[in-house]
């Protein structure tokens, strides 16, 4: 079985016609878009979840910047 690679898909890619590059640009955007939202929502349920069982506790926005200051 042939592998896939990143070069042979640029390359492939690179034979394609304009138009046909920039929808697949585009495509390939709204899926990275996509994935994003879907990790975002999952992290989202997730913390939600953790703070209704109390795993999580209520923090001022205050503490939660000192503290993500500190971490630099």
């Amino acid at each position: 079985m042939n592998a896939i690679t990143l070069d042979r898909v640029l390359t492939d890619a690179g034979h394609l016609p304009s138009d046909e590059r920039e929808i697949l640009e585009d495509l390939l955007r709204q899926r990275r878009i996509e994935a994003w939202r879907m990790e975002t929502a999952t992290e989202a349920k997730n913390a939600a979840a953790a703070f209704r069982s109390g795993r999580l506790k209520a923090q001022s926005a205050e503490s939660v910047i000192t503290r993500l200051r500190a971490a630099k």
